[in-house]
């Protein structure tokens, strides 16, 4: 994964599309991380940290179906890819690490 590294809210945002499975577009991306990760979030930083993700290869995009509820228009839908997938591991296997070394005295407070 060295050279194609991700931030802390790209990894945030890669987590949320695989806890949302088959349900993950932008809106309900965005309300995800306000309501799980405890902050504002806007609408314009999720669909950029989308476009870099998937242009990374991290996460890819397909178009559902158009619905009635939203005149017609289809929802974008996201997915990792095995790449992303991969990221997401190695990011929590170095935050295991790290957390791994810190010594117990000093989470107790």
């Amino acid at each position: 994964m060295k050279g194609n590294t991700i931030g802390e809210f790209e990894e945030l945002v890669l987590l949320t599309i695989a806890s949302l499975t088959n349900d993950a577009y932008s809106v309900a991306i965005c309300d995800h991380l306000s309501e799980y990760a405890d902050r504002k979030v806007k609408l314009g930083v999720v669909h950029s940290s989308l476009n870099r993700l998937e242009e990374k290869g991290l996460i890819k995009s397909s178009l559902g179906e158009p619905t009635q509820e939203r005149g017609g228009r289809r929802k974008r839908f996201y997915e990792l890819t095995h790449a992303g997938i991969a990221a997401v591991r190695n990011a929590k296997e170095i935050r295991d690490r790290i957390w791994s070394l810190i010594p117990s005295f000093v989470l107790k407070g």
